[in-house]
C-alpha cells in the first residue's frame, strides 16, 4: 500500500508555512524584488517561529522535524514559502545552507560548535556553500581554489562566484583542492567564519530574478583557517584522498540531496502562477464569456495542473527514499530538480500567456514569477548537467 497523505505534524508545518507566506511574504515580495534587498524583517519573523531551523536535529537546538533537511516536511514547508515568493523562500532556506555539509561531513565537535548557531531563535545566522567558480560551475574537477597546510592552519586562495549569501554569511563552507603533489588529501571543504582575514565579498550580482536573495563573489586571498576547520577533520589516508571519518568531501554527493529543496521551491513557484492564472481565467471575459470557457485557455490550465502534480510526486518519491534509507541510485534528486525546474519555467510562461498583456505588466505578479523561474533550470547544476547525471546513473 502506498500512502501519500501527510502526517498531522506535516500538515501543521504546511499550515504554518502557508499562513506565513500569505501574511508575511506576499505583501512585501514585490518591494524586495524591486529593491533587490534581503528581507531582514521577514527573516527575523521566520526565525522567531522556527522556520529557519525546524529541520535541524533537536540535539543541537533545532526543531527535530522528522526527515530533517531533505524530508517530506521540508518539501511541504519550502513549497508553501515559495508560493509566497521564491526569492524570499530561498533566503529563508539559505540560513541552513552551511548546516547540511556540517551535518553530513563534519565531526561531532564541528556540529556542536556550529549547528546551534543556526538554531538561535533570537538572531538570524546565514550560511553559504562555495563551490562554483568563474571558469566552471558544474565541472567541479576544474576547481582552482586551493588550500595548503601551513603549520596548524590551512591557507586558502581562489575566487568563488554566484554564491548565495556570499560574503555576508556567518559561516562559509568553502570547497578547494590541494596543489598537485602536496598530498593533503585532494578535494576538501573548510568552515570559514565571517570576519576571517583573507575572506572578502567580491562583486554583488544584479540578477534577472530571485532578487530578494543575495548573490556575490567570495574572494579568498591567503585566507588562513585553523586545521580544526577542515570539514570532517584531518585526512586519515591522504593517499586515497579520504577526508576524516565520513569520507572525502565531495560536493556532488551533497548536491544530490540539496537539489531536492530547490525542486520543492520550484513546485511552489509554479503552483502560485497556476493558481493565479486559474482565478484570472474565471473572471476575465472575452467574446461574452470567461476565458476559461475557451478550450485554448482551459487546456493550458490542465497542462499546468498535471505537470505541477507530477513534479511534486517525483520529489516526494525522492524524499520517501531518503526517509526510508534507500540510496538515490538513479539520481532521483537530479530527476526531481530537473523536472521541477522545467515545470516552473513552462507554467510561469503559460500563466503569463493566460493573462496576456496584463500578465506582462508589473500590475500582476506573473512577470516576477516568470523572471524568478528561469534560474531553476540553472542553479544547483544546469538541467543539461542533470540529464547527464541521470543518464550516467541509469547506464552505470
Amino acid at each position: 500500500m502506498v500512502d501519500l497523505s501527510l502526517t498531522p505534524e506535516q500538515e501543521e508545518m504546511r499550515s504554518l508555512a502557508h499562513d506565513f507566506a500569505e501574511n508575511e511574504i506576499r505583501p512585501v515580495a514585490a518591494h524586495y524584488d524591486e529593491a533587490g534587498e534581503l528581507p531582514w524583517p521577514v527573516l527575523e519573523k521566520a526565525n522567531e517561529i522556527g522556520l529557519l531551523s525546524f529541520g535541524l536535529p533537536e540535539v543541537y537546538g533545532g526543531g527535530g522535524v522528522p526527515g530533517g533537511l531533505v524530508g517530506i516536511a521540508n518539501f511541504v514547508v519550502m513549497e508553501e514559502l515559495a508560493w509566497g515568493c521564491a526569492a524570499i523562500a530561498t533566503t529563508i532556506g539559505s540560513s541552513v545552507y552551511a548546516s547540511g555539509p556540517i551535518l553530513a561531513l563534519g565531526t561531532e565537535e564541528q556540529r556542536l560548535r556550529y549547528i546551534p548557531m543556526f538554531c538561535d531563535a533570537a538572531t538570524v545566522h546565514l550560511g553559504a556553500v562555495c563551490i562554483t567558480e568563474p571558469q566552471g560551475g558544474s565541472d567541479v574537477a576544474a576547481m582552482r581554489t586551493t588550500y595548503n597546510r601551513d603549520g596548524d592552519s590551512y591557507v586558502l586562495n581562489g575566487t568563488k562566484c554566484f554564491i548565495t549569501n556570499g560574503g555576508i554569511a556567518d559561516v562559509h563552507i568553502v570547497f578547494a583542492v590541494d596543489t598537485p603533489g602536496a598530498g593533503w588529501g585532494g578535494m576538501a571543504a573548510f568552515i570559514v567564519e565571517k570576519g576571517t582575514p583573507g575572506l572578502r565579498m567580491g562583486k554583488v550580482e544584479a540578477k534577472l530574478g530571485v532578487r530578494a536573495s543575495h548573490t556575490a563573489e567570495v574572494v579568498l586571498e591567503e585566507c588562513r583557517v585553523p586545521a580544526e576547520c577542515r570539514l570532517g577533520g584531518e585526512p586519515t589516508d591522504t593517499a586515497s584522498g579520504s577526508s576524516g571519518p565520513l569520507g572525502k568531501a565531495n560536493p556532488l554527493m551533497l548536491l544530490q540531496y540539496s537539489r531536492m529543496t530547490y525542486a520543492a521551491t520550484a513546485v511552489g513557484l509554479a503552483r502560485a502562477a497556476y493558481e493565479y492564472a486559474l482565478e484570472y481565467a474565471g473572471v476575465r471575459e472575452s467574446f461574452g464569456e470567461p476565458i476559461v470557457a475557451h478550450q485554448a485557455v482551459a487546456h493550458k490550465l490542465a497542462d499546468m495542473a498535471m505537470s505541477i502534480d507530477a513534479a511534486r510526486l517525483l520529489l516526494w518519491r525522492a524524499g520517501w527514499m531518503v526517509d526510508s534509507g534507500q540510496p538515490l541510485a538513479r539520481a532521483e534528486g537530479s530527476m526531481a530538480k530537473c523536472f521541477a525546474g522545467d515545470v516552473a519555467v513552462a507554467v510561469t510562461q503559460e500563466a503569463l500567456q493566460v493573462l496576456g498583456g496584463h500578465g506582462y505588466m508589473r500590475d500582476h505578479p506573473t512577470e516576477k514569477w516568470y523572471r524568478d523561474a528561469k534560474v531553476y533550470q540553472i542553479w544547483e547544476g544546469t538541467n543539461e548537467i542533470q540529464r547527464g547525471i541521470i543518464a550516467r546513473a541509469l547506464t552505470g
